[in-house]
C-alpha cells in the first residue's frame, strides 16, 4: 500500500499557538489512513523558531521545520491564539503572503482569522472568527467581510473556521472537497465525529439553560438518514418526534445550529455525492436515492455544494460505473 501523497499540508505555528487546533491538524491531515489504503496529504510541522512555547506555557514544540517548509505547501494552516491583539512577527506574516502569492491554499482557525488579516489577505473577502471576537476583528479589520455567525467560511484559496470544534468541521469539509464525500465520511468515522455540519450553520453561542432539557435529536437524525429517498417534511419529523413544528425548529436550533429542512438538503445532496462516488451513473435515481426529486433538481444543488456538475463531479471523486442504459450527464 503507497503510502505518498502529492498534497503537501503545512500547519505553522508560533508562540502562544493553541494545542487543540493544532491537534485538530494532525487528526485530519496529518494521520496515515491504512482503512483507505492510501495517503490522503503529506504532512509537516514548521514554526519560526527551534522551539515553540504553546499556549498558557502548556508545553513547548521542538524538532519542527523551520519557515522554508511553506514554499512547497499547497495548503498552509495559519496559527492561532487567544492573544489577538499581539501583532504576528514580520517573518510569519511574510510566509503566508509569498504561499497565497504561488497559489497555495491558506486555512485559518479560530483567531486564525487575525493571522490571515493582519497579513492583508482578507481584505475584501469574506472570513469567520468566533463570535466572542468578532466586534474586535471588525474594529481592527473593517476591509474584511465578516461573516460573525456560521461556522465557517469557504472562499476558494482561503477558508477561516469560527472555533475549536468548526476546525474539524472544516477540516472535513477540505477533506470532502478534495477527495469526495465517502472520504469524508470515512474520516469522520474514525474521528467518531459529525461527517457533514454545512459552513453555514450558526455558532453555538451562549444561552440560557432550559429548565427542563430538550431530548436528543440523534433518534430522529438516525431515522430520517434511513429514509431520505421518502418526501419527509419538517411536519412529519415534528409527529415522528411527538413534538410541534414549532418546537421541532427550536431544538434543531439548539442542537445543530440549523433548520429541519436545512438539515435535510444537506444530508440528501452528502447522500446524493456518495452515490456518484459509488457508481451509479443515473442522474434520475441518484436524485431519487437521496430524495432530492429531479435530475434538474439534483444538478442546480450539486452545483451549488460543490462547485461541480454531476458528470464533473463524477470524473473528480467517482468510482468505475456500473452497467446501465442511462449515463451521468451534466
Amino acid at each position: 500500500m503507497s503510502q505518498e501523497s502529492s498534497h503537501r499540508v503545512v500547519a505553522l505555528v508560533d508562540e502562544g499557538s493553541n494545542p487543540f487546533e493544532l491537534a485538530c491538524a494532525i487528526e485530519v491531515f496529518g494521520l496515515r489512513r491504512p482503512e483507505l489504503g492510501r495517503a490522503l496529504y503529506s504532512f509537516a510541522l514548521c514554526a519560526p523558531e527551534p522551539d515553540t512555547v504553546m499556549r498558557d506555557g502548556f508545553f513547548t514544540l521542538s524538532g519542527v521545520a523551520d519557515l522554508s517548509a511553506t514554499e512547497s505547501a499547497d495548503t498552509v494552516i495559519v496559527p492561532n491564539r487567544p492573544d489577538t491583539e499581539v501583532p504576528r512577527r514580520a517573518e510569519v506574516l511574510d510566509a503566508l503572503r509569498a504561499a497565497h502569492a504561488r497559489g497555495a491554499r491558506l486555512v485559518g482557525f479560530c483567531s486564525g482569522a487575525f493571522t490571515l488579516a493582519e497579513a492583508g489577505l482578507l481584505d475584501g473577502r469574506r472570513a469567520a472568527c468566533h463570535w466572542m471576537w468578532a466586534d474586535a476583528f471588525r474594529r481592527r479589520f473593517p476591509g474584511v467581510r465578516l461573516e460573525p455567525d456560521v461556522l465557517f467560511v469557504d472562499d476558494g484559496d482561503i477558508l477561516t473556521a469560527s472555533g475549536s470544534a468548526s476546525a474539524l468541521d472544516l477540516g472535513l469539509h477540505l477533506v470532502r472537497r478534495d477527495h469526495g464525500a465517502e472520504i469524508a465520511n470515512a474520516v469522520s468515522r474514525r474521528l467518531v465525529f459529525a461527517a457533514h455540519r454545512d459552513g453555514g450553520q450558526r455558532q453555538f453561542v451562549e444561552r440560557p439553560v432550559p429548565q427542563v432539557p430538550d431530548a436528543s435529536l440523534a433518534p430522529l437524525l438516525v431515522w430520517a438518514q434511513e429514509r431520505l429517498g421518502e418526501p419527509l417534511t419538517v411536519a412529519g419529523l415534528a409527529a415522528r418526534a411527538g413534538v410541534s413544528p414549532a418546537t421541532l425548529h427550536r431544538r434543531f436550533r439548539a442542537e445543530l445550529g440549523t433548520t429541519p429542512l436545512a438539515w435535510l438538503l444537506g444530508e440528501r445532496i452528502a447522500l446524493a455525492c456518495r452515490l456518484i462516488e459509488r457508481g451509479e451513473p443515473r442522474l434520475d435515481v441518484v436524485a431519487r436515492d437521496s430524495g432530492l426529486g429531479s435530475a434538474a433538481n439534483l444538478r442546480a444543488h450539486l452545483k451549488r455544494a460543490t462547485g461541480l456538475s454531476p458528470s464533473a463531479y463524477r470524473r473528480r471523486f467517482g468510482a468505475a460505473p456500473v452497467e446501465a442504459t442511462s449515463a451521468i450527464t451534466a
